[in-house]
């Protein structure tokens, strides 16, 4: 007998008087364990960690509301039917395309504030957002949605009448889509991981793999999904847009890595140390400059000498 895969009897739970959703609540783990997976990538690059939470601070409220800008843009007829409907998280979704789009932004902007290099930056980033998608992806399922299609396969999602979209009322189990996605996210950023440590990737190249991946893999899920959604032409509105984006990506990619290398420190090219060639130039000129003094004194006598030994101070400065 199959043993599918049950929903929770409740989204939540009671401490003291106020009521906890598991939605929100994996919005907050999983928005913790993002900052700590990308400050443990960025200190390994020689990044300072203080600047992830600064660009934390200000790109997860972005997120939110680039969420709820897609949402309301996408699925107007499902925003509350009152005055702070178009702001009501809590009562509606957020959408994945808009809450990554602004938080890049204002992210970027923030690392480019403190002079750091954006592109390291975002490939430090990539697999941890993949781990907040993956755990958000749990408060789905206590959500009871974002389920495909009916099946009888054994680990199909046991879904309460009331939560059925119409047309699906006799049926009892579906594709638990939020599964497959929270299994591929993890997968995926598991791979970039191996990917940054074993190839020569240029940044941000595994960013770049992280939109063409996700992207690529929405395709698939919004294949199966039966929620309500806007529909063009027959197909979802996010199936476009997820074709879109695995283009994009895919072209980013090649593009990055047919870039001339840059020297990938954390502090970007303006502000970060001198490049290896020039730190290794520096001795050879410190040492050159005593034995240019000697040649000088041997050739020209003393007043050859005192001009040597100015050239030399001077050299001694401008390195």
């Amino acid at each position: 007998m199959p043993l599918y895969i049950p929903s929770p009897p409740t989204s939540g739970f009671h401490i003291g008087p106020a009521f906890i959703h598991v939605y929100g609540l994996m919005y907050v783990v999983g928005i913790t364990l993002a900052i700590l997976i990308t400050q443990r990538r960025w200190k390994a690059v020689g990044g300072d960690a203080g600047l992830v939470g600064d660009v934390a601070l200000w790109a997860v409220p972005a997120g939110i509301i680039g969420g709820r800008i897609y949402f309301d843009l996408t699925t107007p007829q499902y925003i509350p039917h009152h005055w702070y409907g178009v702001f009501a998280v809590w009562d509606g979704g957020l959408g994945i395309w808009g809450g990554v789009a602004l938080a890049a932004v204002v992210g970027a902007w923030r690392v480019r504030r403190h002079g750091a290099n954006v592109a390291l930056f975002m490939d430090a980033v990539a697999p941890a957002l993949l781990v907040a998608q993956a755990v958000g992806r749990i408060g789905n399922y206590f959500n009871k949605e974002l389920f495909g299609g009916p099946t009888t396969l054994p680990w199909g999602l046991e879904i309460p009448v009331a939560y059925r979209p119409p047309g699906y009322a006799s049926f009892s189990t579906f594709q638990p889509t939020f599964l497959y996605e929270l299994i591929f996210n993890l997968a995926l950023a598991a791979f970039l991981v191996w990917l940054g440590h074993h190839r020569p990737i240029k940044p941000p190249g595994l960013f770049a793999l992280y939109v063409t991946g996700y992207s690529a893999f929405r395709i698939f899920e919004e294949a199966l999904r039966v929620d309500p959604s806007e529909h063009f032409l027959g197909l979802r509105l996010n199936m476009y847009v997820a074709a879109v984006l695995t283009i994009v990506g895919v072209v980013w990619f090649w593009r990055s890595q047919r870039r001339r290398p840059a020297p990938a420190t954390p502090d970007g090219p303006a502000t970060g140390p001198a490049a290896p060639g020039r730190d290794a130039a520096a001795p050879a000129t410190d040492a050159a400059a005593p034995a240019t003094d000697a040649a000088g004194r041997d050739a020209a006598g003393r007043g050859a000498d005192a001009a040597g030994a100015t050239a030399g101070d001077a050299a001694r400065h401008s390195t």
